[in-house]
């Protein structure tokens, strides 16, 4: 009998309501996650894991301001406030998520030299995480999604997973976005939709 598999996309304290890099409305999720691991055999949760000199950081550079964008390592980088750096509160799973349902943990995000979004590989897709090897151990071919943020991780994580051949369910109830520019939620959504996701 096949195994169900909920992924769940960084549900961490740093983008939830007074996080570093808050995410509108991300503490409505948590509910949301607890209430559906009990329905799946296999729940695997990724988690931004950042060392603390991570490229992507505001304090990194002194001329530019959070959500200026700029090209980095061949692809186009946001500039983001430090964030879920490795071993902080900000970093961990927030108290109220029930975490003995999660069978297993991806970090990704660790090269300070190179962004992840996705929970497969990093932006420049020149390094893999450990996710695509262990669904495949684990003969998981279609993958239920949830998580923040809908339009970067999310949205990203979606896509490589349509890419690599999974059959997708996003549960947009269980996503919330960052929303830099009004729309981008939306128009993640339908990206992925037009992908071959499954969107609920």
């Amino acid at each position: 009998m096949t195994k169900t598999c909920l992924l769940l996309i960084d549900l961490q304290n740093d983008f939830l309501p007074g996080g570093a890099l808050a995410v509108p409305g991300g503490d409505q999720v948590i509910a949301v996650a607890d209430e559906m691991m009990r329905d799946f055999d296999i729940v695997i949760a990724s988690q931004d894991w950042h060392p603390s000199n991570h490229g992507s950081f505001v304090s990194q550079h002194p001329k530019r301001k959070v959500g200026d964008t700029f090209h980095w390592n061949g692809a186009l980088q946001v500039v983001w406030p430090d964030h879920c750096v490795q071993g902080t509160y900000g970093a961990a799973f927030p108290p109220e998520l029930n975490v003995s349902k999660i069978s297993h943990l991806i970090t990704k995000g660790k090269d300070p030299n190179v962004d992840s979004y996705s929970a497969f590989f990093d932006n420049t897709k020149f390094r893999a995480t450990r996710l695509h090897a262990l669904l495949q151990s684990l003969e998981i071919d279609a993958i239920h999604m949830m998580g923040l943020a809908t339009d970067y991780c999310v949205r990203a994580t979606v896509l490589d997973a349509l890419e690599l051949g999974y059959q997708v369910t996003l549960h947009t109830k269980g996503c919330r976005g960052v929303e830099i520019r009004l729309g981008d939620c939306m128009k993640a959504i339908e990206q992925m939709a037009h992908n071959g996701a499954e969107v609920l």
